[in-house]
C-alpha cells in the first residue's frame, strides 16, 4: 500500500487545490465579518427573508405563551405544558435567526410595532382549548411552507442559512404533528 496522499479531483478531472494566498488575501477584508468573497447568496434578500421569519417566530412565541397562560382546567395541563415547550423552542428559533442575520451583516428587526405586519403567521386570542390548538396547527403549517419556500429560494447559494432553516423547519414539523395529535 502506498502512503502517498490521494489527490482530490474535481468533476472536470483536474486536481483541486485551495489557492491559499488568494483565500488569505480575501480574508483580510475584516469589515465583512463572516461573509466571505465566496458567498453567493443575495445577502440583502436573505436578511429580509430572515427578518420576516424572525417576526413569525416572535409572534409564535407570543401566541403560544398566551395560550399557555389562558388555557384553563386541570384536564388541559398536559396541553398547556406543550404550549410552553413550543413557546421556548420558537424563542430559540428566533435567537438562531437573529444570530444569522448579524452574521450576514444585517440587523435583526425586533420592532414590536412591525412584528404582526411582517409575520407569516397570525397571533391568536382564542379562549377555548380546541381553537387554540387549531390556531397553533395552522401557524405551524404556515411556518413549514414558508421555510420550505425560503429554502428553495436560497438553494445552494447560502448553505449555512439553508441548513439553519432546514433544522428549524424540522422542529416546526414536530410542532405541527404535536398539535395534530392534540386535535384527535
Amino acid at each position: 500500500m502506498s502512503s502517498k496522499p490521494s489527490t482530490v479531483h474535481h468533476i472536470s478531472g483536474k486536481p483541486f487545490h485551495i489557492d491559499r494566498e488568494k483565500v488569505r488575501q480575501d480574508a483580510m477584508k475584516l469589515s465583512d465579518g463572516a461573509v466571505t468573497k465566496g458567498y453567493k447568496g443575495d445577502r440583502e434578500e436573505v436578511v429580509a427573508m430572515l427578518n420576516d421569519a424572525l417576526a413569525t417566530e416572535l409572534v409564535c412565541v407570543l401566541r403560544y405563551k398566551r395560550h399557555y397562560f389562558t388555557a384553563t382546567g386541570l384536564e388541559n395541563e398536559p396541553i398547556k405544558a406543550e404550549f410552553l415547550e413550543h413557546a421556548l423552542e420558537e424563542e430559540q428559533h428566533a435567537n438562531q435567526i437573529a444570530e444569522r442575520i448579524v452574521q450576514l451583516n444585517g440587523e435583526p428587526n425586533f420592532n414590536p410595532r412591525e412584528l404582526s405586519e411582517r409575520s407569516h403567521a397570525d397571533y391568536d386570542e382564542s379562549t377555548d382549548i380546541k381553537s387554540m390548538i387549531r390556531a397553533n396547527l395552522i401557524a405551524e403549517r404556515i411556518a413549514i411552507e414558508t421555510y420550505r419556500q425560503m429554502i428553495e429560494r436560497i438553494g445552494d447559494d447560502d448553505p449555512t442559512t439553508k441548513h439553519l432553516l432546514i433544522s428549524i423547519m424540522a422542529k416546526e414539523e414536530e410542532h405541527a404533528d404535536d398539535m395534530s395529535d392534540l386535535l384527535d
